[in-house]
């Protein structure tokens, strides 16, 4: 399969119509290898979180794939993959799904079995990256991760439950630079050979950086220009027109950070104007402690303004009116 042309682009965009969405962990998983493992997947609180997501009016979410379950386990990775886009499915939802992800709040490389405990007060203490740092740069590495990649984009690429892929979350992020530009291009690449019928994207993250060479690679290989944006809502203009001159859909993948003018008042209104399909970060209060700011501090008690996530633990809103917004953008 080739890239898609800019008109093939907006085909499905227009047949897909609106994009409300979420970045989504069940409140039971600390990080993407908990929400994974066979041990550690929860199904019913997934359904239960699903269903308040499609009562709020959201219509898609965005999730992350650990490769060490995969590798330990491709059959039964991809089972509990079918079973959550059933959950998704049933409740009207469609998915995003990422391969690979440089993101590391832990400090430390995946591993399997139990995952250790959230430090108190730390916001997202125990996120690892996929598939980790010693294989991401590794060539040696490359056809067990091609053959991740074939088998989950090959087996679920006809799939109408899934919407999209976003093959690889803020690639060069903890210090990794260009050292993500091989795996970056390699995984467009096989992904393509298994010929999805949805487009594939990844998005910038650095906003200093559009002349940064990963994140201007990331822009040229997507078939649906994402980026994430965690600033305030009036600086947002430059890097607009910047995905703009792409000539392609545009969606946020990653956005909200309300202590910083980053909040659904704000930001609604620029992604209706502009018609860009939006993910923000985090919807049930849970184990990451994404409510809690990106400086916090172990032992920190939780703030009364929560930087992500919507719902408390039991499903109640942290702010009425942000789901009244989502349900306004519902109805028209």
């Amino acid at each position: 399969m080739l890239h898609w042309t800019p008109e093939q682009a907006h085909d499905w965009y227009r047949e897909t119509g609106s994009i409300r969405g979420c970045n989504y962990l069940p409140r039971t998983a600390v990080n993407m290898t908990e929400m994974w493992q066979a041990d550690t997947f929860d199904p019913d609180t997934i359904d239960q979180e699903l269903g308040w997501a499609e009562q709020a009016g959201y219509n898609s979410v965005r999730i992350f794939i650990q490769y060490l379950v995969w590798e330990a386990d491709p059959a039964g990775m991809k089972a509990r993959l079918d079973r959550f886009l059933s959950i998704a499915d049933r409740h009207h939802i469609r998915t995003m799904i990422i391969l690979f992800c440089d993101c590391a709040f832990s400090g430390r490389e995946p591993y399997l079995g139990p995952q250790a405990e959230p430090v108190p007060g730390v916001h997202n203490s125990q996120w690892v990256p996929s598939p980790g740092f010693d294989r991401m740069t590794d060539p040696e590495a490359f056809p067990d991760l091609e053959r991740y990649v074939k088998d989950l984009v090959g087996h679920f690429g006809q799939d109408p439950r899934v919407l999209i892929w976003d093959l690889y979350n803020e690639p060069g992020n903890s210090d990794m630079g260009e050292k993500s530009l091989p795996l970056l291009d390699a995984v467009f690449a096989w992904a393509r050979e298994t010929d999805p019928v949805q487009p594939l994207t990844t998005g910038p993250w650095m906003w200093n950086a559009y002349t940064d060479p990963v994140s201007r690679r990331a822009m040229d290989l997507s078939d649906v220009i994402s980026f994430h944006y965690y600033q305030s809502a009036d600086l947002i203009g430059d890097y607009l027109s910047t995905c703009e001159t792409y000539e392609r859909p545009v969606l946020c993948t990653e956005w909200l950070r309300r202590q910083h003018g980053n909040t659904f008042a704000e930001m609604l209104p620029i992604f209706t104007e502009h018609n860009i399909g939006w993910y923000h970060w985090g919807w049930v209060a849970g184990r990451t402690q994404t409510y809690l700011s990106w400086d916090s501090s172990a032992g920190d008690p939780a703030p009364s303004l929560w930087q992500h996530d919507m719902l408390h633990p039991d499903g109640t809103p942290y702010d009425p009116e942000e789901i009244e917004l989502v349900k306004e953008l519902q109805k028209k």
